[in-house]
């Protein structure tokens, strides 16, 4: 079975300093059918104003990644990390047994848009930690690309949970599939661009949910994520 999550249909505020589309219920916006997506909770698409951004304030028991498709992000946590994340880079964060974190808009003259997502953990209480990596663009061209995992890898930042995300860029009207293997669910995000999706038009903001399917088959041009779930 497939089923889209529309773009327009997402949740949606604009704080000014903060333009923001949910995905899956967030904050102040709830919709029951939208809790999120097997360990998948939050999908938020980001847009921060230069020089704006997210005062200090907690988690717990979440694992938290952030995926820049434009500018930096100036991140500072409570476990004594200060760093920058820029286009192009995956920041891990395990929350576990608790963390403060601020986020602010590196840049004083440009916006910056990002994907904050949340995945549930399949283990509690751990000691928080964090992780920053580079993507290789070059080898997310026309492939998926790992880019967080259960299992330590070189190129992918580590996740609590029985879970693979993936990343991969397509020029105009390439193909590209990926199998789910029996007993695994995706969920597709297009960050950017168009495609047809198992024959279906996409856009930048759209999400595609899989169970008891056999592939993904894209055809377009722009950059998605794919979620390989339990």
């Amino acid at each position: 079975m497939m089923s889209i999550r529309h773009r327009n249909e997402r949740g949606h505020a604009n704080h000014g300093w903060l333009d923001t589309y949910h995905t899956f219920s967030f904050d102040t916006y709830y919709d029951p059918q939208y809790m999120g997506f097997r360990s998948l909770r939050v999908i938020n698409e980001d847009r921060v104003a230069p020089g704006k951004g997210f005062p200090t304030h907690g988690h717990r028991d979440m694992e938290i990644i952030t995926y820049i498709l434009d500018g930096a992000l100036e991140h500072k946590d409570s476990m004594g990390t200060g760093s920058i994340i820029r286009t192009g880079e995956i920041q891990r964060m395990s929350a576990g047994t608790g963390v403060r974190h601020s986020e602010f808009n590196a840049s004083p003259t440009e916006p910056v848009h990002l994907l904050q997502i949340w995945i549930m953990p399949d283990v509690l209480h751990i000691q928080p930690s964090y992780e920053q990596k580079q993507v290789d663009r070059g080898k997310m061209r026309g492939n998926w690309l790992l880019i967080a995992a259960k299992n330590v890898s070189e190129k992918a930042v580590q996740i609590h949970q029985d879970a693979k995300l993936f990343v991969a860029s397509l020029e105009d009207n390439q193909l590209l599939e990926y199998v789910i293997e029996p007993g695994r669910h995706a969920w597709l995000q297009v960050a950017r661009g168009y495609f047809e999706v198992n024959g279906m038009p996409l856009e930048a903001g759209d999400g595609v949910a899989y169970s008891q399917e056999r592939t993904v088959q894209l055809k377009g041009k722009g950059e998605v994520l794919l979620f390989d779930l339990a």
